[in-house]
């Protein structure tokens, strides 16, 4: 399943996003959602510990002069990888 995070980590109840990923899962985070992106974060050290992978768009990262502060462990993608994504993915869940 594709999960989308749109908004900030701090407004997000993320125990209950964690209740529903399964292995194999994919995280993209979009809007404010890049933010739990940020290297050093409570946030994205729960996300790295749960069985998914993690994707931020590069878009939102950009707009939000994130550039230098974002992960590495995060995969940065465009809009066409998020495409891709809910190709590969047949459900979808928004946070």
């Amino acid at each position: 399943m594709l999960h989308t995070l749109s908004h900030s980590p701090w407004q997000h109840d993320i125990s209950a996003q964690l209740r529903l990923v399964k292995a194999g899962d994919d995280l993209l985070l979009l809007s404010d959602g890049v933010i739990a992106a940020l290297e050093g974060s409570r946030y994205l050290d729960i996300l790295r510990a749960a069985p998914i992978s993690l994707y931020a768009l590069n878009e939102d990262i950009e707009a939000r002069g994130l550039a230098g502060q974002i992960s590495s462990s995060v995969v940065r993608v465009s809009y066409n990888d998020f495409v891709r994504l809910t190709i590969k993915h047949t459900r979808h869940l928004t946070w």
